[in-house]
């Protein structure tokens, strides 16, 4: 009995900061699926739930195309920056050479710096490389964004795993790469996920660059469809306007729901490991 008041008592006080987190999507979903004679009415509820918003919305707007672009582009800058990282935060958790604490304050100052701050010189690169407007370029550029944090995450993760596992598995004949495959990484793999959703989200939210360097309609990204749909019209269809904000938000809850229950998969197997 104690218990369940103690928990009625836990629910009652974080159940504002959970009607407040939940009022953004509350709005979007009540304005998605109000008709558009009634968009402006001060009634927060629709007279009937106009779920046609969604058909018209995808397809007036371009909205699966931009949606593949998000994808394509973050699964993209996701794989390029664990690739890279996995191996520098491998060797700087292992070894001591010389440089390394230069190489990781390098890495601590470059997150200092906003891609807003580079923007311009990024656009004049591209353009003398002859990708501006393509979203593998975008990728690229994401991933960069991304590398230092992913190292430092991989990093510090890397430095709790024991070295005498891998030194085990070379002392029953397995080469280094061989004790890496089969077992630091499915050791590492909860740390791995963690890291790759962070690049995702930060690849599919992101904004400034991506406004920059897409030139047209058929490279645009989520965040930037949004924003074409209330800038430069004479009338905003917010009920679209809410709607792919609404449907955007679908694929990173997925993946956040996806990749949670992976990685208590993980972390159990390792500790029974």
């Amino acid at each position: 009995m104690r218990m369940l008041r103690k928990s009625l008592l836990i629910w009652l006080a974080l159940l504002p900061l959970i009607a407040l987190s939940l009022l953004p999507f509350a709005v979007m979903f009540l304005t998605a699926v109000k008709p558009k004679t009634e968009m402006f009415d001060p009634s927060w509820f629709p007279s009937h739930f106009e779920w046609s918003n969604f058909v018209l919305m995808w397809q007036e707007t371009g909205f699966g195309r931009a949606l593949w672009n998000s994808l394509y582009i973050s699964t993209l800058a996701t794989a390029i920056s664990v690739l890279v990282a996995i191996p520098a935060g491998y060797a700087l958790s292992r070894y001591r050479f010389r440089g390394r604490s230069f190489f990781q304050n390098f890495l601590l100052v470059s997150q200092m710096l906003s891609p807003i701050v580079l923007v311009l010189g990024l656009f004049r690169l591209m353009v003398l490389m002859g990708v501006l407007g393509r979203p593998e370029a975008l990728a690229f550029l994401y991933a960069g964004f991304n590398i230092a944090f992913s190292i430092w995450m991989l990093e510090s993760y890397f430095a709790t795993i024991p070295r005498d596992l891998e030194e085990s598995a070379w002392m029953e004949g397995s080469s280094a790469l061989t004790a890496i495959r089969r077992v630091f990484l499915p050791l590492a793999l909860p740390a791995i996920a963690v890291t790759a959703l962070f690049t995702f989200i930060n690849s599919w939210n992101e904004f400034a660059l991506a406004l920059t360097m897409l030139r047209d309609d058929a490279s645009y990204t989520l965040p930037v469809l949004i924003l074409s749909l209330v800038m430069g019209r004479y009338g905003v269809d917010w009920h679209y306007v809410m709607a792919a904000a609404l449907v955007a938000t679908v694929p990173i809850a997925v993946i956040l729901a996806w990749t949670q229950n992976f990685m208590v998969q993980g972390m159990t197997a390792g500790a029974v490991k």
